[in-house]
């Protein structure tokens, strides 16, 4: 399941996709109208700021506007940076592996099969779909 901060950060930049022209896109503008806690807003946006996707003006005309074209921006990214990993589990992680505990013998694990399966085809979906694709523009 996604997490509030996930959804409300796809939602934002869907939003800013669709909005942002030769101006910056204003937080409350996106708050309102997205019907996110402007608190809880700003600091995902800042989150994607640190990691490169959105970038920000202050002042008059100010807010925040994509730094790639939506085209360029994947499912997969998005998420990672807001969620972190996409594996439901540790030991099939692609970017985050850690060795089960309780596990003897990965290679004979039939969950991390299993797991792995279900990585690959979620990571094909969401490496396919990009934030224009999301925003449909």
């Amino acid at each position: 399941m996604l997490s509030k901060k996930t959804k409300y950060g796809l939602k934002a930049l869907i939003y800013i996709a669709k909005h942002s022209g030769t101006e910056p896109v204003l937080i409350s503008e996106i708050s309102d109208n997205e019907r996110i806690p402007k608190k809880f807003l700003e600091a995902i946006l800042l989150d994607l700021k640190k990691h490169g996707i959105l970038g920000s003006k202050k002042g008059k005309g100010g807010g925040y506007y994509l730094l790639k074209d939506p085209k360029e921006i994947t499912a997969a990214t998005l998420i990672r940076v807001l969620d972190g990993p996409l594996a439901m589990l540790p030991c099939v992680s692609l970017n985050y592996y850690e060795k089960c505990d309780d596990c003897p013998d990965e290679a004979k694990c039939n969950l991390n099969k299993f797991m792995t399966q279900v990585r690959d085809n979620t990571l094909s979906l969401l490496q396919q779909k990009s934030l224009y694709d999301l925003a449909k523009l």
